[in-house]
């Protein structure tokens, strides 16, 4: 019983250990991209509505990360810091393309980026008495930026826009009466934005993303002749669209934007 029990014991420091370590780590990988954020944060002023905008939205992303990681305490928690982090420089990205600068290297991709697509032309609606634009540019007329992802567990597709639709959803964390109506007006037949409204109105989950994933593996394996061992292995939705662009993303080092040490900002 003796040598049970001591043996209980080493498992059990074993594993607080190594659970120690995977947070510690995760937190480190999390404040490595909030304070490049911060840097640049810190760094620009907007030139314009659309600058501005885009660089007030990645100083709330930098708040709310500074926020997420002192108070994380499992791996999981960590690395939805890293996520909000990610989405500042999106938004830190389209400020610099606003003001006609080098957007800067690619940024890894976000959660449900890839599925919900992009605005691909300019659009205008009438939508409950106001005008609802849309647009791949940054204007006077479409100053708010998206980077794209999922909100509320349903898809907004990357770009820019006359007013940020989603936002009370994200808010809230449920879209309201007559959202399908607003985005199948927006997007319907855009080549880019793959989702009618009852796919947006039913949103989708993992498994969605996850058959999108397995469609770009096979997609892999036809072409290469050979698998790539960073793609899942599920099946293929039958719903996905083989002309939509699955391409990969660039997930190298995205450069040092200065260090931020501070995270005191309010979430």
């Amino acid at each position: 019983m003796v040598v049970v029990l001591l043996a209980v014991v080493v498992v059990n420091r074993a594993q607080r250990s190594r659970s120690n370590t995977q947070l510690a780590d995760a937190k480190a990988d999390a404040r490595r991209v909030i304070e490049r954020l911060g840097g640049q944060v810190y760094n620009l002023v907007g030139s314009d509505d659309a600058s501005k905008q885009a660089l007030a939205d990645a100083g709330e992303r930098f708040n709310a990360a500074g926020s997420q990681i002192e108070q994380a305490t499992t791996p999981a928690q960590a690395r939805l810091a890293k996520e909000t982090a990610l989405e500042g420089l999106y938004y830190v990205s389209a400020a610099r393309t606003a003001m006609g600068l080098d957007p800067g290297p690619a940024v890894p991709e976000l959660d449900g980026q890839r599925s919900a697509g992009q605005v691909t032309e300019d659009r205008s609606i009438d939508y409950e008495g106001r005008s609802i634009e849309a647009s791949p540019n940054p204007s006077a007329t479409t100053p708010n930026y998206y980077p794209g992802g999922r909100v509320a567990g349903r898809p907004v597709p990357a770009g820019w826009y006359s007013e940020p639709w989603w936002k009370p959803a994200l808010v809230a964390g449920a879209w309201g009466v007559g959202s399908a109506l607003l985005f199948s007006s927006l997007f319907n037949g855009m080549s880019g934005v793959g989702y009618d409204a009852a796919a947006f109105e039913n949103g989708y989950g993992d498994g969605y993303q996850a058959g999108l994933d397995a469609g770009a593996d096979q997609n892999f394996v036809d072409q290469n002749g050979g698998y790539d061992q960073n793609y899942d292995q599920g099946g293929a939705d039958p719903g996905f669209d083989p002309n939509a662009n699955l391409g990969g993303q660039d997930f190298g080092d995205y450069g040092d934007f200065g260090g931020m040490d501070a995270f005191d900002g309010d979430f």
